[in-house]
């Protein structure tokens, strides 16, 4: 609470100190510490939250929540035109985010193509030319960055700057909450889903990246799981949203339960679920693994006296067969879902 309450303190110092950051602003801010409360101790979702926000307010083309990890910056929460970024890895050395990591200062850079202090050729690849960098702190140790960018020239001013002031200290406070004593802890909870404890959407990203550029480099097998629960609104409907996460989290453990040592099991979104299978052999492995998935969590289960069904269904995409590409490998699996479902709808 003592984190919260200087948070408003902060709010309501920037208010009294600047008459420029107009009403309508700050209400947006006090709305998005309310929206963050609900969210708990969701870290990854805060800063995925955050991210979304900071961008709309400041009008940036988009932001991120980069965090500290060993001697890279790793897009934990990315939205807006970068958001298909999200777990790119940068040089601490050589970027702006890693300089604001070192110094704990504001960054601005008003043209990256003339500013020596950027990786030129990770910005050109984001496709951007200006930014703000705001350095995120945690026990008194800058362990991040919230950064907004647009593909402009001199797209910020002073405004944005505090703009992106008070939304650093809301995620802050999160992170305070989330993990009060060890640092380690905090990557843990920016990192894995609050509710099931698998790995988040930020962390799928970031191996699934590392996943496909292994696989081309050697030329081995990969395959990608696109998993949907089915009947989840029904559930909700009918049992309550308490039993509605019971049926996420029993969907979650009997995924994990199914899982190879090597694999990376995901809650991605609400009811959606996602796996990375390294050095599957071809199509015909990875749909058998799906069809026992299907079985396995098609298995009812009982919540407070009460039988309740689970599905899911399973879309698959196969490196190098359906692309090589993160993004593309990501939307065969999507689509690959969707039409097992509108099937199953058909021959109902």
């Amino acid at each position: 609470m003592a984190k919260a309450r200087q948070t408003v303190e902060a709010m309501k110092k920037n208010e009294a100190q600047d008459t420029q950051l107009n009403n309508a602003t700050l209400l947006e801010i006090i709305k998005a510490q309310s929206d963050i409360a609900k969210l708990g101790l969701d870290l990854g979702g805060v800063m995925a939250y955050v991210a979304e926000r900071t961008e709309r307010l400041t009008r940036a083309q988009g932001a991120v929540v980069e965090l500290a990890e060993g001697s890279d910056m790793v897009y934990r929460a990315a939205s807006g035109s970068v958001a298909n970024l999200l777990g790119m890895r940068l040089a601490r050395e050589t970027s702006l985010s890693g300089q604001c990591v070192r110094t704990g200062e504001i960054l601005r850079c008003d043209d990256s193509e003339t500013d020596a202090r950027v990786d030129r050729e990770a910005c050109r690849r984001a496709g951007l030319r200006s930014m703000i960098v705001m350095p995120l702190k945690h026990l008194e140790t800058t362990v991040g960055v919230l950064k907004v960018m647009n593909a402009e020239v001199n797209a910020f001013g002073d405004e944005d700057i505090r703009v992106l002031s008070l939304m650093s200290e809301l995620i802050a406070a999160a992170m305070f909450h989330a993990a009060q004593h060890e640092t380690s802890e905090l990557y843990l909870r920016a990192t894995h889903d609050a509710l099931t404890g698998l790995p988040n959407r930020a962390l799928f990203y970031d191996r699934l990246r590392q996943s496909v550029d292994l696989a081309v480099r050697s030329a081995g097998g990969l395959g990608v799981l696109n998993l949907d629960m089915d009947g989840l609104k029904p559930i909700n409907d009918l049992h309550g949203h308490r039993a509605g996460d019971a049926a996420i989290r029993e969907t979650a453990s009997r995924i994990a339960r199914n899982s190879r040592r090597v694999d990376t099991a995901a809650r991605v979104g609400g009811d959606e679920f996602a796996m990375i299978l390294p050095g599957i052999a071809g199509r015909k492995d990875a749909e058998a693994y799906s069809r026992r998935l299907v079985e396995t969590v098609g298995e009812p289960f009982e919540f407070e006296g009460k039988r309740i069904d689970l599905g899911v269904s399973v879309g698959v995409a196969i490196l190098p067969e359906d692309g090589v590409e993160m993004t593309t490998l990501i939307e065969y699996a999507d689509r690959s879902m969707y039409e097992i479902k509108r099937e199953r709808k058909r021959m109902r």
